[in-house]
């Protein structure tokens, strides 16, 4: 079994399925590529539109009385709740069954990149098809579509207050004591585009913020589903000045031309390479690594595909060793690709307890930055014995239908040295040896 197709299933990869080594070995790099044509699954999950008429039945059991403590409280008769946990355990089964898991992984990262978290409980019922029909379509088209498509989401609108915010000069502005909120528009400078090092200040924050008023919630009330867009009454008249670049005065046209101009910066470029070769490489980015990732986003005008090719075949991702430890999120998947099965994990409610106790629970990531990419920011001792806990408990439930050899062969083999398997062969029993199995280096890390 070759090193590079171990790379191939790990690094950038979920884990290998049963059988994955054979297929990823002829051709490692060409498998991968083929995985960028992979189309999005078809979920039968709720659209946009229909998670938020059952948004609208929060509020109206809120009005009940049930309150916001219904979120959380385990009612079965609380929708929003329901679809939260119908969304986790499709992820999931998503990312195991998948033949695309290149595609997943890039799925994952750039949901995490564009957060939207259910702290703020407005984006629970959204959080999952914000992530199915924002994130997902565009991971390998361009990074300025990606942009549009996730800023302007309702979900990221929800979470980042921008229905709230008011052209003081509008006309909605000049009947109401409303005014700008800043939010959206610091964190696509900051986190989305530029950068923190980006080179922007204040007043681009500010110009930002009035560029994006108008993006707000433009039907609902009463009984009625929220509905979003732009309402050019909110929208905050006049030219605006952006990172030294003049946006006239175009309504919602104004957005688009700031995502273009800000998707083509080169502070751009060099933050979205140092998050890739921060994912896929090391904690600590070669600085070639992420020159030549920069170099290749800026040529190809923010192509995706372009950018995840040029990643492919940088020579270091597959020399380098497998440094990074997987999320709570990876590792989990990576259990049932091993096992060849979603079914280890079928209760939705468990799935989420489980991955709350490992501390990263799906779209619940503290602040808009999203959870960090450095495992010393996330990993600490108690949290690695929390995942110890529960290999082994899932170990246990489920050895007695694995092959010890056959899951050898299909996870850890090709890397681990001989006499850590024959030790493992050696365990005590079936599900002792599973446990080693999951919490071995070789499997922890990607």
């Amino acid at each position: 079994m070759s090193r590079d197709a171990f790379i191939a299933a790990n690094r950038f990869g979920l884990g290998p399925r049963p059988g994955e080594y054979q297929a990823l070995s002829g051709d490692p790099r060409g498998a991968l590529l083929a995985q960028l044509s992979a189309r999005p699954p078809v979920s039968d999950l709720p659209d946009t539109a229909g998670a938020l008429v059952i948004a609208n039945s929060r509020k109206a059991m809120m009005a009940e009385g049930n309150g916001e403590k219904a979120l959380t409280d385990g009612r079965p008769d609380n929708p929003v709740r329901e679809l939260y946990l119908r969304e986790i355990g499709a992820r999931f089964r998503r990312c195991v069954d998948s033949e695309a898991p290149l595609r997943e992984r890039l799925v994952l990262f750039w949901s995490n990149h564009f957060t939207v978290s259910v702290v703020r409980s407005g984006v629970v019922p959204l959080a999952g098809v914000f992530e199915r029909e924002a994130i997902a379509p565009h991971v390998t088209g361009r990074f300025e579509d990606l942009l549009r498509a996730a800023a302007l989401h309702p979900a990221m609108l929800t979470y980042l207050d921008q229905a709230r915010s008011v052209g003081p000069d509008s006309k909605v502005g000049q009947r109401r004591d409303a005014g700008l909120n800043e939010n959206l528009g610091r964190e696509i400078l900051e986190l989305h585009t530029l950068g923190v090092d980006g080179g922007y200040t204040q007043e681009d924050v500010i110009a930002l913020a009035k560029i994006l008023t108008g993006w707000s919630v433009v039907k609902g009330g009463g009984d009625a589903p929220k509905q979003f867009g732009f309402d050019i009454n909110r929208h905050q008249p006049g030219d605006k000045v952006l990172v030294g670049t003049k946006i006239k005065e175009d309504g919602e046209n104004e957005t688009y031309a700031a995502f273009a101009m800000l998707a083509r910066h080169p502070a751009t470029a060099r933050h979205l390479a140092t998050k890739l070769v921060r994912h896929f490489v090391a904690d600590d980015p070669p600085p070639e690594a992420v020159a030549r990732i920069a170099k290749v986003y800026a040529d190809s005008d923010g192509d995706l595909t372009a950018v995840t090719k040029a990643l492919l075949a940088l020579d270091t991702i597959w020399a380098a060793p497998l440094v990074k430890m997987k999320t709570p999120w990876e590792l989990a998947v990576s259990v049932g690709r091993a096992a060849g099965s979603a079914e280890i994990m079928k209760d939705e409610a468990m799935l989420f307890r489980r991955l709350r106790g490992l501390g990263q629970a799906p779209f619940t990531a503290p602040s808009p930055a999203g959870w960090p990419d450095r495992t010393t920011d996330w990993l600490g001792p108690d949290a690695l014995m929390r995942r110890i806990d529960l290999l082994s408990d899932v170990s246990a439930k489920i050895s007695g239908s694995l092959d010890l050899e056959q899951l050898l062969t299909n996870t850890i083999a090709p890397v681990m040295a001989p006499q850590k398997l024959q030790f493992i062969r050696q365990a005590g029993d079936r599900a002792s040896a599973v446990t080693m199995v999951f919490a071995s280096a070789e499997f922890q890390r990607r």
